[in-house]
């Protein structure tokens, strides 16, 4: 078991899943940042394949853009900006396009972009994603449509992410969202809320299922993995990183675990001893 490395080049790539039989209407999203803005979007594309969308890498037939947005790096958000200004140069050629920023800038930069410069439809915070049916209703309407309240709940564990141009080997998992250590530097706490932990049960099913599906290899997501700590609400009996990595490897003898991003003050002798086994 070992960190990932986040691999540049997949910065700003169009994300692609089959086609769901059915679905008429076109959604193209781009991802920049961390990977758990990649894991993510696979979770909002998830969520739009139900409300009739299948992804297409063809942003002049899209009805609706999506663009997955990073606060931490100056060079992502920089990127974004210029993006936004193409799609609404697309946009001008046809109008029917909507245009919703998600992720970290959508929180910290939503009077910007939706009252200001009027570059967007839709703003879209991290924790909002199980609201964008509603949203997209607002949109349609001809309105436009803002949900960035960040949430002390929300792991997304009842929802099971597509695998957007994946090569079907690995897979990410997310495991914990939003962080509390409070650096000076980072503003992951503001835009991503405090930290909470994923129901054990449902990523240990998780593997399981991409086991099933012919995945070697899952590494498990968060902004601070070695603060995972999940709490039974009815007996209190706690699962720490440790523990969670021990019953992720053992859903196959042969699946390979990773994790990102792990932090030094917050590992713990138990998990070194769980990697060295």
């Amino acid at each position: 078991m070992e960190e990932k490395i986040i691999d540049e080049n997949k910065q700003g790539q169009s994300l692609v899943l089959a086609a769901k039989e059915g679905n008429s209407r076109k959604l193209y999203i781009e991802s920049y940042g961390c990977q758990m803005n990649f894991s993510d979007s696979e979770i909002v594309a998830s969520i739009l394949a139900e409300q009739g969308f299948n992804t297409t890498q063809q942003l002049e037939e899209a009805d609706l853009v999506l663009v997955n947005t990073c606060s931490i790096r100056d060079k992502a958000e920089q990127t974004v900006r210029k993006r936004l200004e193409k799609y609404n140069a697309v946009k001008r050629i046809n109008p029917k396009m909507k245009v919703g920023v998600l992720g970290c800038m959508a929180e910290r930069l939503k009077s910007k972009f939706l009252e200001e410069e009027k570059i967007v439809d839709m703003v879209v915070g991290p924790d909002a994603y199980k609201d964008l049916p509603n949203l997209l209703k607002e949109v349609e309407e001809g309105r436009d449509a803002v949900n960035v309240i960040l949430s002390k709940d929300e792991t997304y564990g009842d929802i099971s992410p597509v695998r957007l141009g994946g090569n079907g080997v690995t897979a990410f998992v997310s495991i914990t969202r939003g962080c509390d250590n409070m650096c000076t530097f980072c503003v992951v706490p503001f835009t991503r809320g405090r930290e909470r932990s994923r129901d054990f049960s449902s990523i240990v099913n998780e593997a399981t299922e991409l086991v099933a599906q012919g995945y070697k290899e899952v590494t498990l997501l968060g902004q601070n993995v070695d603060s995972y700590k999940w709490t039974n609400p009815e007996t209190g009996a706690l699962v720490s990183f440790a523990k969670l990595l021990e019953m992720v490897a053992e859903v196959h003898k042969d699946l390979r675990i990773r994790f990102s991003t792990s932090h030094p003050k917050d590992i713990t002798d138990e998990v070194l001893f769980t990697m060295s086994k």
